[in-house]
């Protein structure tokens, strides 16, 4: 009787066994067949992003970069473009790879809208703060990023290499809340950096320093007095722009709080603003 106890007990094992390897192998054949269809990350409002440095970046004649807000939609189209080719990465070979990117670009492109024109209620003010440079001055350096990023002011085209919302609100979805103005005036007196990306090949030019300045310059106008940014713990390169900047750390992420997001842990780096008076 043991025997036959032990040999059903070996059985079932075996069984559950086989049954658990099935369970796996179909996870497994799910996940990898959703990656070939589409290996990216959604778009994610709260995106900060400095990829690393590149080797063989272009310098660039800083006289024509134009650093400012806008609201014309051909150039807020050109920056959400950006942001989808500087937050994912992509096989060229995958199937409906060029359908997908154009949805990721339309659906930024219609929040951004949103955004701007304060149909969404969480934010008070929200700008979109462009680097871009001429045409003529980049079409060599890359053919997807002049076609895909292009757009025309006054008869001249430009490409979008630098790109940042500025977002005056209590606080960002499902980020790290800024501790700062204290009390009442967190509402108005607080903004956000997100979506901070440059064209991956201009890197080393300075084009995030210029933005990140130009939205300080706006920030103030708006009378804001503590901004704030979230950075991936480990994006060094982030950490350093914006320590330049003249941001210090605050406060850091949980990391049970990454995890249940699936997401890289974040800091949260603030700076001071000086007053109105004070311009």
């Amino acid at each position: 009787m043991a025997v036959a106890v032990l040999s059903s007990s070996i059985s079932c094992s075996t069984t559950s066994i086989i049954s658990l390897n099935h369970k796996l192998n179909r996870s497994k054949f799910s996940a990898f067949t959703l990656s070939l269809r589409f290996p990216l990350r959604p778009i994610n409002l709260l995106h900060v992003c400095t990829p690393p440095h590149q080797e063989d970046s272009l310098s660039i004649d800083k006289s024509s970069l134009v650093v400012d807000e806008t609201t014309a939609e051909d150039q807020l189209w050109a920056a959400a473009c950006l942001r989808v080719r500087s937050f994912h990465q992509f096989d060229p070979d995958s199937f409906g790879v060029q359908d997908h990117k154009k949805h990721l670009a339309e659906r930024e492109f219609e929040a951004m809208k949103e955004r701007i024109a304060g149909k969404r209620k969480e934010f008070r003010t929200v700008a979109c703060i462009n680097a871009t440079l001429p045409l003529s001055q980049i079409s060599s350096v890359s053919e997807e990023l002049c076609a895909e990023c292009k757009f025309t002011d006054d008869g001249e085209d430009r490409v979008v290499v630098g790109t940042l919302d500025l977002n005056q609100c209590y606080r960002l979805p499902d980020e790290i809340t800024g501790k700062k103005p204290e009390g009442i005036g967190g509402d108005f007196a607080r903004a956000y950096l997100s979506n901070v990306c440059v064209a991956k090949e201009l890197h080393r030019n300075g084009l995030g320093y210029e933005i990140v300045a130009k939205s300080k310059l706006v920030a103030q106008g708006w009378g804001i007095s503590d901004l704030y940014v979230h950075v991936a713990f480990d994006n060094e390169p982030a950490k350093k722009l914006y320590m330049k900047s003249g941001f210090i750390f605050e406060n850091d992420e949980p990391a049970w709080h990454a995890r249940f997001l699936d997401r890289p842990r974040r800091i949260l780096l603030w700076i001071g603003l000086p007053g109105t008076k004070d311009l």
